[in-house]
C-alpha cells in the first residue's frame, strides 16, 4: 500500500480560537501515537493567527482512515467543529 499525505490548513474563527489552541497539543500528541502516523505538523502560521498549516503522512489508507474517524468523534473534532479546512489529500 502506498503513503497517503495530506497538505493544506485550516483557518479558525476567532471566537474559537483559544478552545482550539488550547486543544492542539493533545491532538498533535494523540495523532503522533497512531500506528501507521509517520508525519503530523500543525504549526500556527506566521502572519495569521487564525491560519494553521498542517502536514500529515500516514504509511497507508487504512491508517489514515482510522485516523480520520478518530478525529471525528474526538475533543479536537468538537472544538474545530466550525474551522474552515483547505485541504489536497495525495494517495487516498
Amino acid at each position: 500500500m502506498s503513503k497517503v499525505t495530506l497538505k493544506g490548513f485550516i483557518t479558525v474563527p476567532l471566537e474559537d480560537f483559544n478552545t482550539v489552541i488550547n486543544e492542539l497539543p493533545n491532538h498533535i500528541k494523540l495523532t503522533e501515537q497512531e500506528p501507521g502516523c509517520l508525519v503530523f505538523k500543525v504549526t500556527q502560521d506566521a502572519h495569521d493567527q487564525c491560519r494553521f498549516n498542517v502536514y500529515e503522512e500516514f504509511d497507508n489508507k487504512t491508517s489514515f482512515k482510522a485516523h480520520q474517524n478518530r478525529v471525528r468523534s474526538s475533543k479536537w473534532g468538537q472544538v474545530t467543529g466550525n474551522v474552515t479546512r483547505h485541504y489536497t489529500i495525495e494517495g487516498a
